[in-house]
């Protein structure tokens, strides 16, 4: 491993009265780091979606061919997710987040820049594949400082709050396609300017994040907050190898495997209607393309109070247990899912409303999920864990989404697409409520 990516060495511990101004101080730094740095991986994640239109109008495709080469970006993020999330269990998260960002951020100016690269499906097929495996150095590696930093009974709010990253990163990216085009004046600057953008906060995030406390000279997050989960030992704090990792806390981890199953569907979910959502609301709903564009991103922000409600209800009501919460998000997001696919294209108010309220609910269980996968196990395997579930829910759910679907609307039309996605919004109820009796046992405190 580079010695660059090697974790940061521990420092000796501070005086006492220094802890607790500099915990409080570093704490909202990283956090702000890893908030603003893995928003910034949504800006050369989804802009490729936005080019759909255009790439089809210019160029000829169909969406069954724009649907597999998308599907590259899932089937390498979801083996990148696990593999390099094991990786970085094992890294300083300082840089191993920002170097994924940028070399994302270089795969989409290859390919907004030149012609080559959207020659053919293959090419966007190869290039979408490397931007795939290379963002999935970042979730790992912000669940590795969230675990460092927050302890168990404040990670569920923390995530929540962590977690809008996603929804303010997606918000974003349609304005700046738009900016892009308006600047440049080129339909392909939907696909180089977000890199622009994403290289610069890649280099702010080096800046705020910290690998862990002890690297700073503060004591683990355990001692700090006096806050013991009944797995804790003091050993947990060494760097674990590999095949401990995979072998002693992942792979024999029932619990790890219901959630990831539940999360494929989710992924299907969240992914099906917002990677679509600005093609199927210019072709069955009639929208124009910046209409679209303002909805769909719209469909972002409106996760930001229905994330946060989630993780403070299952911190407060449920008493940190994740499945009753993503349950009652599942179905109320199949109703509302019902909704934006059965209204009538004039009513563009029921529309938007049913689309924001997807954006609203499925974000919860996405993060939830991945919430449960960091209580499930120590913290030094916390990005493996994590990269479990989305291993199912990129190389499953996400491929589903692009792939099959985009296939289904050639072949059989939006309707049947829908009935895809409602009938994924019941399965994942079913198997996380296969963890329904089990979860408080594990997640029972010292």
């Amino acid at each position: 491993m580079l010695h660059l990516f090697k974790p940061a060495e521990h420092k000796p511990q501070l005086p006492a009265e220094r802890i607790d101004p500099e915990y409080k101080k570093l704490r909202l730094q990283v956090f702000l780091g890893i908030f603003i740095g893995y928003a910034a991986y949504y800006f050369v994640r989804k802009n490729f979606s936005f080019s759909i239109k255009d790439l089809q109008d210019n160029l000829g495709y169909t969406k069954a061919q724009l649907g597999f080469a998308m599907s590259a970006l899932s089937i390498a993020y979801g083996l990148s997710k696990f593999f390099m999330g094991n990786v970085s269990d094992r890294s300083n998260a300082r840089y191993f987040l920002a170097t994924g960002l940028i070399l994302s951020s270089l795969t989409m100016i290859f390919m907004g820049f030149f012609s080559f690269a959207t020659s053919s499906v293959a090419v966007m097929f190869g290039l979408l594949f490397i931007n795939g495996w290379v963002q999935g150095m970042g979730w790992p590696a912000s669940g590795r400082v969230v675990v460092h930093w927050y302890s168990i009974k404040e990670r569920g709010t923390a995530m929540s709050i962590w977690n809008l990253a996603h929804n303010v990163g997606g918000f974003l990216v349609g304005p700046l396609t738009i900016w892009g085009v308006e600047l440049f004046a080129d339909w392909q600057a939907r696909l180089y300017f977000p890199g622009m953008i994403a290289i610069l906060v890649a280099f702010v995030s080096i800046l705020l994040v910290r690998d862990t406390p002890q690297s700073c000279g503060l004591p683990p997050i355990e001692e700090y907050n006096n806050d013991y989960p009944k797995t804790y030992d003091a050993s947990q704090e060494k760097e674990f190898t590999a095949k401990e990792i995979f072998l002693k806390y992942v792979l024999n981890n029932k619990m790890l495997w219901f959630i990831a199953i539940a999360n494929a569907f989710v992924y299907l979910v969240r992914n099906g209607i917002i990677n679509w959502a600005p093609t199927f609301l210019q072709e069955a709903k009639h929208f124009s393309a910046s209409e679209a564009a303002w909805s769909a991103s719209f469909y972002e922000l409106a996760a930001i109070p229905g994330t946060i409600l989630c993780g403070v209800l299952s911190d407060k009501v449920f008493k940190g247990r994740r499945a009753p919460v993503t349950i009652i998000y599942m179905a109320l997001t199949f109703l509302a899912a019902f909704v934006y696919w059965q209204a009538p294209g004039e009513n563009v108010w029921v529309i938007n409303i049913a689309l924001w309220s997807i954006g609203f609910l499925i974000y919860g269980p996405v993060m939830l999920i991945g919430v449960q996968a960091l209580d499930l196990v120590p913290k030094k395997a916390a990005g493996t864990a994590a990269g479990l579930t989305g291993l199912f829910g990129y190389f499953i759910g996400d491929l589903l989404a692009n792939a099959a679907l985009g296939s289904i609307v050639d072949k059989s039309g939006w309707s049947a697409s829908f009935e895809l996605i409602l009938g994924a919004c019941i399965l994942a109820i079913v198997f996380t409520a296969m963890t329904w009796n089990k979860e408080k046992d594990f997640l029972r405190l010292k």
